[in-house]
């Protein structure tokens, strides 16, 4: 069975050794570099599973690069690195496509938990080996990471995409803004409620918009949301 391939992007060297070795030692192969023009050479050279990408960058902003990956690479899974800890840094970070947001300086365990989270996400399927979730007008595809309404692409930012998958993987079973707010983003930082409501919101918009009559999720009152595959 092949190691999980991870990607650092950081221009402190330092640093970014001592990850490399904490991450090592987990069984996983890692590359560190130390520019954005680097990081895109080795995303197409050596195909790595998960990027720990730093904000600040000597030749490129971090934003940019995690959009762009994002859009060029789909089933990569992206933590962002930053000594910027403003929250709506992370926001904006998770909505352009971020797995993950985790401020500098960190907690080694707490970085090596969550790219084993973030890595155990990234496989591909469920437990039945399949890579798609189905329903009766949805589909759900795990390795595009794509949410297809019959067959038109239901433009989802990735903390949606999340949140719809999370809320599929338990069809029929009420899911609360803490269990929500853990699949948007694991570890310490957590949603505020009203963001998780604002994003089921947007999310239940682009669905029916996709599919005009369909309502996948329902609001359960004191409880949370629930998907229903009707």
């Amino acid at each position: 069975m092949n190691k999980p391939r991870v990607l650092i992007v950081d221009d402190d060297a330092e640093l970014a050794d001592m990850v490399g070795e904490l991450l090592v030692r987990e069984g996983w192969e890692v590359r560190g570099v130390l520019t954005g023009g680097d990081g895109e050479r080795a995303l197409d050279d050596w195909r790595p599973d998960a990027v720990l990408l730093d904000v600040m960058l000597p030749d490129a902003n971090g934003f940019d690069l995690c959009r762009r990956w994002r859009g060029a690479h789909e089933g990569l899974g992206l933590i962002m690195l930053t000594a910027r800890g403003d929250p709506l840094d992370r926001v904006l970070g998770l909505e352009i496509g971020a797995d993950d947001y985790l401020p500098k300086p960190f907690e080694p365990r707490e970085l090596v938990a969550r790219v084993r989270a973030l890595l155990r996400r990234q496989a591909p399927g469920r437990a039945d080996g399949s890579t798609q979730l189905r329903f009766d007008g949805l589909t759900i595809d795990l390795l595009k990471r794509e949410v297809l309404a019959g067959s038109s692409a239901v433009p989802l930012t990735s903390v949606e995409y999340k949140l719809l998958l999370a809320l599929a993987r338990a069809a029929g079973q009420a899911l609360g803004r803490e269990a929500l707010s853990e699949a948007v983003q694991s570890g310490s930082y957590r949603p505020l409620d009203r963001t998780v409501d604002v994003q089921v919101a947007r999310l239940r918009r682009k669905l029916a918009e996709a599919a005009p009559g369909r309502d996948w999720i329902d609001t359960v009152r004191g409880e949370g949301y629930v998907f229903v595959a009707r």
